[in-house]
């Protein structure tokens, strides 16, 4: 199989060959043309029609002779003339019909008739050819029969001047006055801003960095979660810079074409250094940071072995002025990655997902690009959507606005508190549907206490330590509970909580998780029975078997022995403490949700009418259970 290198020779050598090969054919059409022109001296008139034979008899004393041609072959053709005209007429027959009109016609009614000689044949050329035989109808023949000569030819020379298709990559050049925003786009972030002011100091003070001997190529990666602003930061820094954006995403670059990549990137850095200072700026970069050598095919790693050559500089004199900008969604922190591409790039910017003041602002600044009256400042709780919406990106919280603008629109409100977690939920969750459980009471009756049975083994380790329900409702992250169904889930409820922004779980945490995901579970034996447990716990019981073999396998947390079991084929020894400790945390929570029966059973009731609760209603109710319980307590 040839390189890209080796076919662009290969074209390159073929080029004047295929230059005289079209010459040649051009001139061999066109004097095959001229040769096959009739000189004939007589009009000729072609037809097919039989009828025309059929009534010579009635015209014999008008014809002048009458001449078969070809009298063997399958298609004969008579020719005649008449009396006082000078046209030739000549009749095409097929071979079978021939028989039949010599024998019907022409004998049976005496005509006289004659063989076509040599010569006459060799002075009227044209009785032989067919009617449809033209200078375009010869020239599209030759065509037809020249068609893949030709096609090569011209496919030659389309590869010389385009190269493969598909070889090329899509590239966007933006000038700075087509970019739009700024770096006060980036709410928060100051050490991102930080950054890139400092990336910003070393591109325009190069002399005062060639000082101190550093004078390689600034090249920059961008890595961190999808949606954090790295590709709105490139388009910052070329306007803050005052130079053109090439933008172009690397999973474009291969083409399935050997060199196709090579081709691509060679392409995008000359048209790069054709503009003097500017930023090539390469999205979705991962797969160019592969280790290479990986696999067993030399060309494999054409692209990253290019991108290399190009960041190292080695056309510095060509493309001074140019800086490659790449994002990434992994990081050598998490991904293996290839140790000399890394060793490319003396910048290395790190996003991160916004905290939870950096969401308030971010919410704030996308609330207020609205028109006023789309916003009631008064009844938004921006600390509260800020809490609930953790570990959503930037462009996630902009969507999240969106929706709530859509809902807004829709039911002809007024975006609040409310609004926005509806649409929170929306954005998140997706679709709920209430009239698919409608019907199935008893479906929902177990859903309702299965997803009660998850609340209340959430809150079990605050209420047992003996704080009030106040306390609870303060640290519980619970936002709502539902007997809604959910498509996207596949789910006939849902407990929905607000989640930790750094989520570093100690051995008794992760505990805790484990017993609020067997809690599902836990209710429908408690209502149920041992045997009446259904398969709606399937997703607990694969992410609390998932935390198991975490905290046993991985991380060694039961053992003094510190060690990573994963990396050892067999550990199947330690299955048995996996079932150990599930069955240990799965009796306690089958003893510890028989404490709540009563207060389940009544909530129960409440949200199998109202489908629905949410934090604020689910404490009330507890509160009331509380006041009665201890009113009653004090009656006897």
């Amino acid at each position: 199989m040839f390189t890209l290198y080796k076919l662009q020779t290969a074209l390159r050598k073929t080029t004047v060959r295929a230059a005289l090969l079209v010459l040649t054919l051009s001139l061999a059409l066109l004097l095959g043309l001229r040769a096959d022109v009739p000189q004939d001296p007589s009009p000729i008139l072609r037809t097919q029609d039989i009828a025309q034979i059929t009534a010579l008899p009635a015209k014999r004393a008008q014809l002048e002779y009458l001449l078969i041609a070809a009298p063997q072959s399958d298609a004969p053709r008579y020719v005649f003339k008449l009396k006082n005209d000078n046209k030739l007429y000549v009749v095409k027959v097929p071979g079978t019909t021939h028989l039949s009109l010599e024998r019907e016609v022409l004998l049976r009614n005496n005509l006289p008739y004659a063989i076509a000689r040599d010569d006459f044949l060799a002075s009227h050329k044209a009785v032989m050819q067919d009617d449809d035989v033209s200078l375009l109808a010869r020239a599209g023949a030759f065509v037809v029969r020249h068609l893949v000569d030709i096609v090569l030819v011209v496919l030659a020379l389309f590869l010389l001047k385009n190269g493969l298709p598909g070889m090329g990559v899509s590239a966007t050049v933006l000038t700075p006055d087509q970019l739009g925003g700024s770096m006060d786009d980036l709410i928060g972030m100051e050490d991102i801003k930080q950054e890139v002011l400092h990336l910003e100091d070393m591109i325009r003070n190069r002399a005062l960095y060639k000082e101190h001997d550093i004078d390689k190529p600034f090249n920059v990666m961008l890595t961190g979660p999808a949606g954090t602003g790295k590709t709105k930061l490139a388009g910052y820094l070329a306007k803050k810079l005052d130079i053109p954006l090439i933008q172009a995403s690397a999973s474009a670059l291969e083409s399935g074409y050997i060199g196709g990549g090579s081709k691509a990137l060679h392409a995008l850095h000359r048209k790069a250094c054709a503009r003097g200072k500017c930023i090539i700026f390469l999205d979705e970069a991962q797969g160019l940071f592969m280790p290479r050598g990986r696999g067993e095919k030399k060309w494999e790693d054409d692209t990253a072995n290019t991108l290399l050559g190009l960041l190292d500089g080695v056309r510095s004199d060509k493309g001074e002025g140019v800086i490659w900008v790449v994002a990434s969604n992994f990081d050598d922190a998490s991904t293996s990655m290839d140790e000399a591409m890394l060793r490319r790039f003396s910048v290395k910017i790190n996003f991160r997902l916004p905290n939870k003041t950096e969401r308030r602002e971010l919410l704030r600044s996308f609330l207020a690009r609205k028109a006023n009256g789309c916003v009631d400042w008064e009844d938004l709780n921006l600390d509260h959507v800020a809490e609930i919406t953790a570990n959503l990106s930037p462009a996630v919280l902009q969507t999240v606005v969106e929706r709530a603008s859509m809902l807004a629109i829709q039911e002809k409100c007024i975006i609040n508190t409310d609004l926005m977690f509806r649409a929170f939920e929306r954005a998140t969750i997706g679709l709920t549907d209430r009239a698919t459980t409608a019907e199935k009471t008893r479906q929902r009756e177990r859903v309702a206490l299965h997803e009660l049975g998850h609340f209340f083994m959430q809150i079990d380790p605050w209420l047992r330590q003996g704080l009030s329900l106040a306390e609870v409702k303060e640290r519980s992250p619970l936002l709502k509970i539902s007997t809604e169904s959910v498509s996207k889930l596949g789910a006939l409820g849902y407990v929905l909580s607000a989640s930790d922004d750094v989520a570093l779980r100690t051995l008794e945490e992760l505990e805790r998780d484990v017993i609020q995901l067997y809690g599902g579970v836990a209710a429908e034996e408690l209502f149920y029975g041992a045997r009446g447990i259904s398969v709606g716990s399937q997703n607990d019981i694969q992410k609390a078997t998932s935390m198991l073999d975490l905290m046993v396998n991985k991380l060694s947390m039961y053992s003094r022995s510190k060690i990573d079991h994963s990396h050892f084929k067999d550990h199947e020894t330690d299955l048995g403490q996996v079932e150990a400790k599930a069955d240990e945390l799965y009796s306690y929570t089958l003893t510890a949700i028989a404490d709540y029966r009563d207060q389940i059973t009544e909530l129960k009731g409440v949200l199998m009418d109202q489908y629905v609760l949410s934090k604020d209603a689910i404490f009330a109710l507890l509160e009331q259970q509380q006041h009665a319980t201890t009113h009653k307590e004090a009656l006897c």
